[in-house]
């Protein structure tokens, strides 16, 4: 069993905390993703779990064993570096078994494990070249098969694909999908990429000023984002942000945010009371244009009017004046449109999102 506990991990430099009382269990062969913006410690995070920074306070176990002051190499958990870390002058066949050499292992059984890397990650035609002579890609998936040989009981990829274009990215997210399914181990996976958490995640951990902002699948921190922050930085483009207040209506409440007024489900959400101020939130996807996308069926009919067009092809985002706010806004099955234009918009009631501006809180019942 593989199984990774974080108990009040801190870590200070000097007089600066970077990582702030880090609770977490990571189960047996889970893939879990760290996300969030550049120094907010999930790097630092990965690196105490591997050994390569120490625990200022706290304790971190791998399968049950207290790993604080084990050296990295007896951790059994093997890492993939953002710069690839290969070794120039070996061809891709030295690099992979390096390690393996210097461990001190059978020729046999390097070779057993290089071979098993090999036919995982298709490598084959090129283990006599050397890095400069694969493409990032390849480096990438030698670089797996560096950890892959190694067997170990977790893996730690820290932003392995930021030195790749677009395509490869998305190529390299399947294969390290594919890969973590196919060998059934262990996986932390740091970003600040949230399309790759979203994609890559069984669950999904958002940090922010070195602690943990959320933990949740998915489609948890999609769907119920626990504050401002987790809800503009998961999703893209961005949630809507709107400032306002909480006015009586119809036995009811509803969100005054001086462009609009929206209708409350009261049930979704906990302690609101009339007068209250508040921040209402809502994903582009659910601002949609009449005849461009599912209907809402509790829906808010309104006016837009375009400020800004991107066609993408499958779809266009928009950026729309509804009143005196600007929102941004996903139009599906899309078609050219002319900046000042007037749109029918309707407005998703169910999913629209209450926070509180003195701390950020999402005000939905959970």
């Amino acid at each position: 069993m593989a199984e990774v506990k974080l108990r009040d991990i801190v870590k200070v430099y000097g007089r600066h905390v970077s990582v702030r009382g880090i609770d977490l269990e990571i189960a047996d062969r889970e893939f879990v993703v760290f996300v969030g913006p550049s120094g907010c410690g999930k790097s630092t995070t990965l690196r105490m779990i591997a050994g390569l920074e120490t625990i200022s306070h706290g304790e971190l176990t791998i399968g049950g064993t207290v790993m604080n002051d084990v050296p990295s190499r007896q951790r059994g958990v093997a890492m993939v570096f953002q710069s690839y870390a290969l070794y120039p002058h070996m061809n891709v066949r030295q690099n992979m078994s390096f390690g393996l050499r210097l461990a001190r292992l059978s020729k046999d059984e390097i070779a057993r494990r290089v071979a098993k890397a090999v036919d995982v990650l298709e490598l084959g035609p090129y283990l006599d070249r050397r890095p400069s002579q694969l493409s990032g890609g390849q480096r990438q998936r030698v670089a797996m098969g560096r950890a892959i040989v190694r067997e170990p009981q977790v893996f730690l990829f820290d932003e392995p694909l930021s030195n790749l274009d677009a395509k490869l990215r998305n190529q390299m997210r399947i294969e390290i999908k594919r890969l973590q399914r196919a060998l059934n181990v262990t996986t932390i996976y740091v970003t600040h990429d949230q399309v790759e958490a979203m994609t890559l995640a069984d669950r999904i951990v958002v940090m922010k000023d070195g602690a943990i902002a959320q933990t949740g699948t998915p489609t948890e921190i999609f769907e119920n984002p626990a504050d401002q922050f987790v809800a503009s930085f998961i999703g893209a483009p961005a949630m809507n942000f709107f400032s306002g207040e909480l006015v009586p209506a119809d036995g009811g409440l509803a969100f005054s945010g001086g462009s609009f007024t929206l209708p409350v489900v009261a049930s979704s959400f906990k302690n609101l009371a009339a007068g209250q101020r508040v921040i209402g939130g809502l994903r582009p996807e659910d601002i949609v244009p009449v005849g461009h996308g599912m209907p809402p069926q509790n829906a808010l009919p309104l006016q837009g009017e375009v400020v800004l067009s991107e066609m993408l092809g499958n779809e266009t985002q928009l950026l729309m004046r509804v009143g005196s706010a600007e929102a941004s806004v996903r139009m599906q099955q899309p078609r050219p449109v002319v900046i000042g234009e007037r749109l029918a918009i309707s407005i998703n009631i169910d999913r629209f999102h209450l926070f509180d501006p003195a701390n950020g809180k999402s005000l939905r019942a959970r």
